[in-house]
């Protein structure tokens, strides 16, 4: 069969004619079909079969079967990694070559401008990972609303745990109407049912048994210590006469390990994991490809989707956990049917991992046993409180995660103590002409600096740097009592003698010079008051009731109305009763409630 009789057009025929396909495998040859009738397809074939391209020529025809104003994102493609995402947008750019169509891809890492910029020029397929999509999404960078097809890669890693919740979120920001199509190299029983309930009515392909290895990859086994696996890859990596080889590790701080030691014993080796920039694993995949670095140290993070062109070799320096995850390792080899080779190399720990990978493919991998480094220590692994076994790479790197934080702290303190003190008299400009410069003072003795004091209150101690001033708290916690109502209480208590005043505010008092004369007995007096001529004989007495100011200001006088003294002083003010502030008694609230009706 060939790609016309799928029903591809020639523009995309050509292209693929162009990078070297002749025939369609057989996941090609069992999606092409349905994805172009708008069928829900779920495709699982083994690594390596050509599933790319069995979603993206479907996708660019349907597309470039008519343009939409202002090129809305119509096709989106899901992907875990942020290497798969750049191989797949690649892939639709060297298939769609021919086609007036655009595409772009999105991933976290980088700098979101030069994306944003695309996502702006327009685009017809879009490829992302989850943590930017949703990152450009929320800041209304991205619009879904048109979207027709959509696309689901490595399904069995997008749909476990660490992914599920990132996905199920961006399902419900796409249209219900949409072609959905999910493809993988395994699928595991666990998430059938999740995947059943996200494809209406599919198409389901499987060329393979689910889980099983390309049959044209050889593999091989060889039981070494821990101590010894270096020295064995460094051997075999020059017996086998290696061209190219990925060699995969636990953890990152393994790759780093491993490919700090390979260069010692004179091995081209770059790591690539999740804690390298973008930047950087671009370069490694770069230079690994090219041919200017023999292995390429790797997490997982690369086992899933990356095409290698002629990888002749995978070595397993660690065994995974999970067996399927052996599947996609040893799958970067064997690519479009070509031959590859596949080496494990397996602790005594690990004999169990060993296990339950030959159980899940059906069969036991051949050992190797002559070696100059077989396995000796035969002691069982070391296990944890709960039963499961402790990993002495994740100890070590923990250790080397501490170690390099206690060397960044020690070199931004060495730093800040090397800083050069602010030199004086620099603000004060130029020095005179003709001034000698100061004899350098003999060293004092260095003076010991008392610590200053903290912010402290009881039974507790704050310490507010430079932020506020330093103030010893000795009273009470001014909250722990009834007083902290006490200013406002006593804006609210009746001022004394309000209740004698009555409604005119007359209050009772004696005159200033103890004549028991009361305010009632000077009215009469203070009604003649504005009948007297303003020139008055020196000496002669004011009225009683004129020498008191405040009554003065009452009746219109003003200042001018105030008596004064026989020295022409004005008369002191009569003193006032003291009144206890709110340090000085115990609460105004109280007596306040009380009297009050």
């Amino acid at each position: 069969m060939t790609f016309q009789e799928l029903g591809l057009n020639a523009p995309i025929i050509k292209a693929l004619e162009d990078m070297g396909y002749q025939t369609p495998t057989p996941i090609q040859e069992k999606a092409i079909p349905p994805a172009l009738a708008g069928r829900d397809v779920l495709g699982c074939a083994q690594t390596g079969t050509g599933k790319t391209c069995a979603f993206a020529a479907p996708i660019l025809q349907r597309l470039s079967a008519g343009q939409r104003p202002g090129r809305p994102i119509r096709a989106l493609i899901l992907t875990p990694t942020r290497e798969l995402a750049l191989q797949i947008q690649e892939n639709f750019e060297l298939y769609g070559k021919n086609l007036p169509l655009r595409s772009a891809v999105i991933f976290g890492g980088v700098g979101q401008n030069p994306q944003v910029d695309a996502l702006r020029r327009g685009t017809d397929v879009l490829v992302a990972t989850p943590g930017r999509l949703m990152d450009l999404y929320q800041q209304k960078f991205v619009d879904l609303s048109r979207l027709e097809i959509f696309v689901l890669d490595e399904a069995d890693r997008m749909l476990d745990m660490g992914f599920i919740h990132d996905v199920r979120k961006i399902l419900r920001w796409l249209p219900e109407k949409k072609q959905t199509m999910l493809f993988s190299a395994t699928m595991p029983p666990e998430i059938a049912d999740l995947v059943n309930s996200l494809l209406r009515d599919p198409v389901r392909v499987a060329v393979d048994p689910v889980s099983s290895p390309v049959e044209v990859i050889r593999q091989s086994v060889y039981f070494v210590d821990k101590g010894n696996k270096t020295k064995l890859l460094a051997h075999l990596l020059e017996e086998l006469r290696v061209k190219n080889a990925l060699v995969f590790t636990r953890t990152k701080h393994g790759a780093n390990k491993v490919a700090k030691d390979l260069a010692k014993l004179g091995v081209t080796a770059a790591a690539i994991h999740g804690n390298k920039s973008q930047t950087a694993r671009q370069q490694a995949l770069a230079d690994f490809k090219e041919g200017r670095v023999q292995c390429l140290v790797a997490t997982d993070i690369a086992a899933r989707g990356l095409d290698i062109e002629e990888l002749s070799h995978v070595f397993n320096y660690n065994l995974p956990e999970v067996p399927e995850t052996y599947v996609h390792r040893i799958g970067r080899t064997g690519r479009a049917g070509h031959g590859g080779t596949a080496v494990a190399l397996c602790d005594y720990a690990e004999i169990p991992l060993l296990r339950a990978i030959e159980k899940l493919m059906g069969r036991s991998v051949p050992v190797v046993e002559d070696h100059p480094w077989p396995m000796v220590v035969l002691e069982a692994p070391k296990r944890d409180k709960n039963g499961r076994i402790v990993n002495e790479e994740d100890a070590e790197a923990r250790a080397a995660a501490r170690e390099r934080s206690a060397a960044r702290r020690a070199a931004q303190r060495e730093k800040e103590s090397a800083q050069p003190a602010p030199k004086a008299g620099k603000k004060g400009g130029r020095k005179a002409a003709g001034e000698s410069a100061p004899e350098p003072a003999a060293p004092a003795e260095p003076i010991l600096r008392q610590a200053r004091p903290k912010l402290t209150r009881p039974g507790e101690r704050l310490d507010t740097g430079s932020a506020m001033p330093v103030v010893e708290f000795t009273k009470p916690d001014p909250l722990a009592g009834d007083r902290i109502m006490d200013a406002t209480a006593r804006l609210l208590a009746p001022r004394p003698g309000a209740a004698e005043s009555g409604s005119g505010g007359r209050r009772r008092r004696r005159s200033r010079k103890g004549g028991g004369e009361d305010r009632e007995a000077a009215q009469p007096r203070r009604e003649k008051a504005p009948e007297q001529k303003p020139g008055k004989k020196k000496g002669e007495k004011a009225p009683a009731g004129e020498s008191g100011s405040g009554q003065g200001k009452k009746d219109g006088q003003g200042k001018k109305g105030k008596s004064r003294r026989r020295d022409g002083r004005r008369p002191m003010e009569p003193q006032r009763p003291h009144t206890k502030d709110s340090t000085e008694q115990n609460s105004l609230m109280k007596p306040f409630y009380l009297t009050r009706d």
